[in-house]
C-alpha cells in the first residue's frame, strides 16, 4: 500500500481543502449550480478512472438534485437526452478539461460551452474541472480505497 499523499504532508492537504472551498465559493458566485458542478466531478472522476472521487461525487450529485437516471446515462451524455443545454455545456466543459491537450473538437465544444454559460460560469465550471482534476490524482496516486456505503 502506497503512502497516502494527504497523510504524509497534512498541512499540504489542508491547504488543499481551503482551495477547494474557495473554488466552490467562486463557483458558486459565478453562477454555477451545485448540479452542474457534481456533474462535472462526477464525469471527470469518470475519465480519469477514479473510484473514491466517483464514490463520493455520485452520492453528493444524488444530495444535490442529480436524478438517478442522469448519472447512469453520463457516459452516454451527448445522445442521452435528459440532461439540460447547460448540463451538456458544463459536461463538454469537464471532458475538455480531463482529456488534455485541447483537440478541435473539445476546442468546439468550449466554444459552445462558453455562449451557454456565458463567461462567468463558463469560468466557474473550468475551475470547478481543474479542482476536480486534481484531486483525483491526488486520490489515484495515494490509492484511497472506496468504503461500503450505509443502506
Amino acid at each position: 500500500m502506497r503512502p497516502y499523499l494527504d497523510k504524509v504532508a497534512p498541512q499540504a492537504w489542508k491547504a488543499a481543502g481551503a482551495y477547494s472551498q474557495a473554488i466552490a465559493e467562486a463557483a458558486a458566485t459565478g453562477g454555477l449550480s451545485l448540479t452542474e458542478g457534481e456533474l462535472i466531478k462526477v464525469r471527470a472522476s469518470q475519465l480519469n478512472g477514479c473510484a473514491f472521487c466517483l464514490n463520493l461525487h455520485t452520492e453528493e450529485a444524488r444530495a444535490a438534485g442529480v436524478t438517478q437516471q442522469q448519472l447512469d446515462l453520463l457516459p452516454a451524455w451527448r445522445e442521452a437526452g435528459v440532461f439540460s443545454e447547460r448540463e451538456r455545456a458544463v459536461l463538454a466543459v469537464a471532458e475538455a478539461a480531463t482529456q488534455l491537450p485541447l483537440s478541435e473538437e473539445a476546442q468546439a465544444d468550449l466554444f459552445g460551452a462558453r455562449t451557454v454559460l456565458g463567461d462567468e460560469t463558463f469560468v466557474a465550471a473550468e475551475w470547478v474541472a481543474a479542482t476536480i482534476n486534481l484531486f483525483n490524482r491526488i486520490s489515484i496516486l495515494s490509492e484511497h480505497p472506496v468504503r461500503p456505503r450505509k443502506a
